[in-house]
């Protein structure tokens, strides 16, 4: 014959974990819908900072405005962005910071693989009226005070 006081305690600690666990079921529910919370306020945490990254970056690489001139108009021309580039003295990567592009995309567009977008082109008719020397302030401004590498 089985020890009665074994099968007593057995059948005590069998009751007993089923009601912890029914006890603490709406606690594992409750742990599971915060963890899914924050999970999600972290997705969203890390899309705003590189919003905000992103916003940065662009920051400093205000367009200029067009003289006067209406944007609608502006036609774009390669050899125009080749030769506002060589006249201003800038590399490709400088140029694309006062516009607020890559230099990968001064690139193409200098060889006719892609095309600035209307607000670009916009930026780009602002330059006309721009100097070296604005140029430079600029790129001073954005890097603060790093040097601007210049194309001869």
């Amino acid at each position: 014959m089985p020890n009665i006081a074994a099968i007593l305690k057995q059948e005590i600690s069998r009751v007993a974990r089923r009601e912890v666990r029914s006890l603490t079921k709406s606690l594992h529910k409750a742990s599971a819908q915060y963890r899914r919370d924050i999970a999600e306020l972290k997705r969203r945490n890390a899309k705003a900072q590189a919003e905000i990254a992103r916003l940065e970056r662009s920051k400093g690489a205000l367009p200029p405005k067009a003289n006067g001139a209406d944007t609608e108009n502006v036609r774009f021309s390669v050899k125009s962005v080749k030769s506002q580039r060589k006249r201003l003295g800038v590399s490709a990567g400088d140029f694309g910071k006062v516009i607020g592009v890559s230099a990968a995309t001064v690139y193409n567009w200098e060889h006719g693989t892609s095309k600035p977008r209307r607000t670009q082109l916009a930026t780009l008719a602002g330059l006309r009226g721009l100097g070296k020397k604005e140029v430079r302030e600029r790129l001073e401004q954005m890097n603060g005070k790093g040097s601007s590498r210049l194309v001869r």
